[in-house]
């Protein structure tokens, strides 16, 4: 990815976080599961998705 690219990735990716609790609950999933499989590239990534879900939930408390 080129520094472009990962400036408007670190753009997108703050907006989602600032509006996940307003999206609709199945956007959420599959941007929660994008991201998982996005972030995971080897064995040391498997609590991936428990360290996400917990941010998640730690900034948007009404989310399910």
């Amino acid at each position: 990815m080129s520094a472009q690219e990962n400036r408007y990735a670190l753009a997108l990716g703050q907006a989602v976080i600032g509006a996940w609790g307003r999206l609709p609950q199945d956007i959420q999933h599959m941007l929660f599961e994008k991201a998982v499989v996005a972030g995971h590239h080897d064995e040391r990534d498997e609590s991936l998705r428990e360290q996400l879900a917990a941010f998640l939930h730690d900034r948007h408390p009404r989310t399910a």
